[in-house]
């Protein structure tokens, strides 16, 4: 049996050595409200769950595992997750983009492990496969998708994500 060709998801003729900002969308599985309830009214906020509590954890310990990364702005949503993750240093291209996909699987990997471990389900998939990056073109940009990660769980009823 051929398998179909996934199409790849990184820019074409982009120079992935260069130091930069990703904002990255990492969605549940089938869109599972996991994470966070949005609750309070005029200006609502995230209420992590147990298992938002261990990808909050886990968000501030990219830095650690990765230290020419930053997570600069993030929201835990009820089912995704939104980063805006700033390389700080120049790398080889190949290089640069491992390090970004390989520090979003240690993520997923290691919030999978801990949420199974405290659900008591495990093999379960907590996230979709992959996840979505835009990569950061200029200061606008930035500050563009900065404002629309704070703001997010104010718009949470009219989000694509909503269900």
């Amino acid at each position: 049996m051929e398998l179909p060709n996934r199409k790849s998801t990184r820019l074409k003729h982009y120079d992935y050595s260069k130091a930069g900002a990703y904002f990255i969308t990492i969605c549940t599985q089938n869109r599972l409200n996991l994470l966070s309830t949005i609750v309070g009214e005029g200006s609502p906020l995230p209420c992590l769950t147990d298992s938002g509590k261990i990808v909050d954890d886990l968000i501030h310990k990219i830095q650690t595992n990765y230290p020419e990364m930053s997570v600069d702005y993030y929201v835990i949503m009820p089912n995704h997750i939104h980063l805006l993750i700033r390389i700080s240093r120049h790398i080889n291209s190949t290089e640069h983009s491992e390090k970004l996909y390989a520090a979003m699987g240690w993520f997923k990997y290691m919030a999978t492990k801990a949420i199974n471990q405290i659900a008591n389900t495990p093999g379960c998939k907590i996230f979709q496969r992959s996840f979505h990056d835009h990569i950061v073109r200029n200061e606008q940009d930035y500050y563009a998708i900065a404002q629309y990660i704070i703001n997010n769980p104010t718009s949470w009823y009219l989000d694509c994500f909503y269900n």
